[in-house]
């Protein structure tokens, strides 16, 4: 019907994106029209979450109601190398990390010398800003980490100060990939592939988080691992998006290193990962978990 749309097609996010649930004729079968107009929502809507839910209509007071593929993630590629799923952006980092602190503590005495504690915060409206009671732009991860800090025998009250300046956060967030298609879009020495390794993230802008002390710190302990990493600094003639890195690094004070797997397809309902990375991710995640607090007792910045 659009003729234009393979050269320029855009679309209008107020009337293009409505989904289409059923037709007229086949969801007022039946029904009471009047009744139906009375609703804040499409009765045959309501029923249908009141069915998935095992209630009546009349006890949905209710609801935030987001759409979203449902399709699991499958494995492809001619060599099954491939991850294809929804959402990998952000649920790929997520996963690695809640994994690699598991394994982190799977020794029996894995804790006995280490003295710091180990955490993973995931956080909600990333894609929107950040801002909001359950984001990373809110109040949520220093009161958590206050509350942790004042339940720590012998603390003072300079204990919060002086635990986060000997923290270290890795904000991990999956990067853009080199597409073989698009390989103008990349800065020529900063490549992402799929298959070789999580990427560290830098921005002269402070887009990213990344200094030269938190890259050395992960990048040793990724030597010493076999862990492959790759370097991803966007072109100076393209605009360069970011994390929630910098916003808490802002807040906090935290050392901070940006990272994250490389990917094609970002933001699609359908995105594509490496296999391979996702293991080397959560190894990665794993080793900084436990050797952390040994190798940072070692380390002397000028």
């Amino acid at each position: 019907m659009d003729r234009s749309a393979n050269e320029a097609f855009k679309f209008n996010k107020e009337v293009h994106l409505t989904p289409i649930l059923a037709t007229i004729d086949k969801a007022l079968n039946g029904a009471d029209k009047d009744d139906a107009k009375k609703l804040p929502h499409h009765p045959v809507l309501l029923e249908r979450i009141a069915k998935q839910l095992g209630v009546s209509v009349g006890d949905i007071s209710d609801f935030e109601l987001c759409l979203y593929d449902t399709q699991k993630a499958t494995i492809g590629g001619l060599l099954n190398e491939l991850v294809y799923a929804a959402r990998l952006d952000n649920l790929n980092s997520s996963y690695c990390a809640i994994e690699g602190l598991i394994n982190s503590l799977s020794g029996e005495h894995a804790l006995e010398d280490d003295s710091h504690v180990r955490l993973v915060a995931l956080f909600d409206n990333e894609e929107v800003g950040s801002t909001s009671a359950y984001g990373a732009n809110s109040a949520l991860l220093e009161s958590s980490l206050r509350r942790i800090q004042a339940s720590c025998d012998g603390a003072s009250m300079a204990s919060f100060e002086e635990a986060v300046a000997n923290s270290y956060m890795i904000s991990s967030d999956v990067t853009h990939a080199v597409h073989p298609n698009y390989g103008e879009k990349h800065e020529e020495n900063h490549r992402p592939e799929l298959q070789k390794g999580p990427a560290i993230k830098s921005n002269a802008n402070q887009r990213y988080a990344t200094t030269s002390v938190t890259s050395t710190i992960l990048k040793d302990i990724a030597q010493r691992n076999g862990i492959p990493l790759q370097e991803f600094v966007v072109r100076n003639d393209c605009p360069c998006g970011s994390t929630i890195g910098p916003m808490l690094s802002a807040q906090l004070g935290l050392r901070t290193i940006d990272i994250g797997n490389p990917l094609l397809a970002m933001h699609s309902i359908r995105e594509v990962c490496g296999a391979d990375d996702v293991g080397l991710m959560v190894k990665l995640f794993e080793h900084f978990f436990a050797e952390f607090a040994a190798l940072d007792a070692k380390i002397n910045v000028d």
